[in-house]
């Protein structure tokens, strides 16, 4: 990779095959281009949230089984505008760190900002079930009635609900952790943007009372974000907080401490880039092509959750070993 790109990544350590050699270059070139025109990372990130919105209006449509040509070209074109809405929020990233514009409303929205992509997609999806599920009805041998497409709509809804806001939202927040702890041990926290629940709700409390609406909007969204992070890694809060005792400030962990951590956590970032978006939007344009968008939620719920559950595991497992050696 040219050295310039790579002085863009976060750390090469925490991209997957297909973000390293394919999406994160292509990102770079656009990165110069925006920056060419003073264009700052936080207008690169909106511009991705409305083409990856924008997605939502052509995944509706039925693939070829069910519109034929025309709904095969219109789920292309969803898909094609979905890859250019994760390009772009590649490239915010690698845009803010070529010119040194980072934020903390630019963290935020970085964040927020797949999961912000997929609600509309998700209820678009369910949507296009209620107009199209004879093959879904004819696997569970159901008459495709009205009253019987309503129903079933209703209740895929609720699962869409539960699969998106819960295992999606959890899979997304989990990932974006792992891979800020694992630069915090990598470069330490001038390197990283590990971020804690107890310093955000600080800043939240600390906002003037004129802030406006989206900043406070933002920031407590935020504190939310972060708690839960940490209430689903108990033993590297744990890990965390020893090491802080024991030897003050994080960048006096000894190097041999530091060095069994990171070769712990660079076993679990192949892993932990699987619940990304490379990986988890293969499935959803797979089963969108397949005329069965239903069973991209049974997969995120199912599959996507066992995934989660390893790397979550796996992570915690090590965390609790080294903190019982310390």
């Amino acid at each position: 990779m040219n050295e310039k790109i790579y002085a863009t990544l976060k750390s090469a350590e925490t991209e997957d095959w297909l973000d390293y050699h394919v999406v994160r270059p292509f990102s770079y070139y656009w990165a110069v281009f925006f920056n060419w025109f003073n264009i700052h990372p936080n207008t690169v990130t909106i511009l991705s949230m409305i083409i990856g919105v924008a997605s939502a209006a052509f995944f509706v449509h039925g693939s070829f089984f069910y519109e034929g040509t025309a709904g095969l070209v219109f789920n292309i074109i969803a898909i094609l505008m979905l890859c250019v809405a994760d390009i772009l929020d590649c490239t915010d990233g690698q845009l803010a760190r070529m010119t040194g514009k980072k934020s903390r409303i630019g963290r935020i929205l970085d964040g927020v900002a797949g999961f912000v992509w997929f609600v509309p997609i998700y209820l678009c999806l369910v949507y296009r079930f209620y107009l199209h599920h004879s093959i879904e009805f004819g696997w569970m041998g159901i008459e495709d009635t009205p009253q019987n497409a309503l129903i079933a709509s209703i209740c895929l809804l609720v699962f869409g609900c539960f699969s998106g806001f819960y295992c999606f939202g959890g899979q997304q927040r989990l990932a974006d952790y792992y891979i800020q702890v694992h630069l915090f041990f990598l470069k330490g926290e001038k390197g990283s943007e590990l971020d804690n629940s107890q310093r955000q709700q600080e800043i939240y409390d600390q906002l003037p009372k004129d802030a406006p609406f989206y900043e406070r909007l933002f920031q407590k969204s935020y504190v939310d974000y972060t708690r839960k992070q940490e209430n689903v890694t108990p033993q590297f809060q744990h890990l965390l907080a020893k090491l802080r005792e024991k030897f003050g400030s994080t960048d006096n962990i000894p190097a041999d401490v530091r060095e069994e951590i990171h070769r712990e956590s660079l076993g679990v970032m192949p892993w932990n880039g699987m619940l990304t978006f490379n990986f988890r939007s293969f499935w959803l344009f797979l089963f969108c092509l397949l005329d069965v968008p239903a069973l991209n939620f049974i997969w995120e719920a199912v599959g996507m959750g066992l995934l989660f559950w390893y790397v979550n595991h796996r992570h915690e497992t090590f965390c609790r070993r080294i903190a019982e050696k310390l």
